[in-house]
């Protein structure tokens, strides 16, 4: 069974970059995503999503490409090509793996204006490994399935950077 993780973010880089070390983990086998969204929300309230797979363009560069060997046979490769390359864009539209995006664009309006969140689909995980590697990097949990341990646990390595930037603040006051 998976969990689903929403960690908003000040800033749409501050998001990316946990994203990428979140995927860097998973190189690595500590976990295994199921999905991995930044999700933005400018300053007018439109939420836009980052998603890891553009469906679209895979839909339309494989639509083009089975396009072609059909219009192949039928002796007009370039009209197969086009149609093909129509209809794959279109049924990747249409697809979704993952998370919901409705339920992601739902969930995001929780967020302030021009901040950003990060959507997981966790598979599985090495928890501790991967809290360890996650300790300090700021972001607020705003939802998880998470059991109350994980959840305990994943708080306090999000806000260990606040402690941290507390603790050098008063040291460099003194």
């Amino acid at each position: 069974m998976s969990d689903l993780v929403f960690i908003a973010f000040p800033t749409e880089q501050k998001a990316e970059e946990v994203r990428q070390k979140v995927l860097s983990l998973q190189r690595e086998y500590l976990i295994e995503l199921g999905d991995a969204v930044v999700v933005v929300k400018d300053d007018q309230g439109h939420v836009k999503l980052n998603q890891m797979i553009n469906l679209t363009t895979t839909g339309a560069a494989s639509g083009a490409l089975w396009g072609t060997l059909i219009g192949f046979i039928f002796l007009n490769p370039l009209i197969g090509t086009a149609i093909g390359a129509a209809s794959g864009a279109l049924g990747g539209k249409f697809s979704d793996v993952g998370i919901n995006d409705q339920f992601m664009k739902d969930a995001a309006s929780a967020l302030q204006p021009n901040t950003a969140g990060l959507f997981l689909l966790v598979r599985k995980m090495t928890t501790d490994k991967v809290l360890a590697d996650l300790k300090g990097v700021g972001g607020t949990l705003i939802q998880t399935s998470f059991d109350e341990t994980k959840e305990a646990a994943l708080r306090a390595a999000l806000a260990a950077v606040a402690e941290t930037g507390t603790a050098e603040a008063g040291a460099a006051g003194a």
